[in-house]
């Protein structure tokens, strides 16, 4: 047996429907979409949740609650993130970008309390929690507001 020999087996290659090419082909008129009704129509088609026109699922059941969109350019930072910096002498949005803990744009940076921070930093942030503010300075740092 050589390469040019080999077949698909029989039965599994199947030719196309061609439809729409004229009666003699038996798929002309209606090109196989029947007389009427929804799906003969151009366009036709229905959409993942419908149920033949009864009431879809997801409208009977209740909605609860919403999700807010996060804003874009807004960051949280907590304190426990500045124990992975080596020793910064100022910690700024740009070099929290630069490390990778800010991930996208930084147009708002808020510092958390989460953690404990033992060396003395120079933090530069848009805003700072009540916790954050007095852990940084109790450890001899400085919080400074960007405008």
């Amino acid at each position: 047996m050589k390469i040019q020999d080999l077949r698909p087996a029989i039965g599994a290659k199947k030719r196309r429907k061609i439809v729409g090419r004229g009666p003699g082909s038996g798929h002309g008129k209606t090109s196989t979409r029947g007389h009427k009704g929804q799906m003969s129509r151009s366009g036709a088609g229905r959409s993942p949740g419908f149920e033949g026109g009864q009431m879809p699922l997801i409208r009977k059941i209740p909605k609860r609650g919403f999700r807010k969109r996060p804003v874009a350019g807004r960051s949280i930072v907590n304190l426990d993130v500045f124990s992975k910096l080596k020793k910064e002498a100022s910690v700024t949005p740009e070099l929290l970008k630069e490390k990778g803990i800010i991930k996208g744009p930084v147009n708002f940076l808020k510092i958390l309390g989460r953690g404990e921070i033992k060396i003395p930093v120079h933090v530069k942030a848009h805003a700072f929690s009540k916790s954050a503010e007095e852990k940084i300075k109790s450890a001899g740092g400085k919080c400074e507001i960007i405008k």
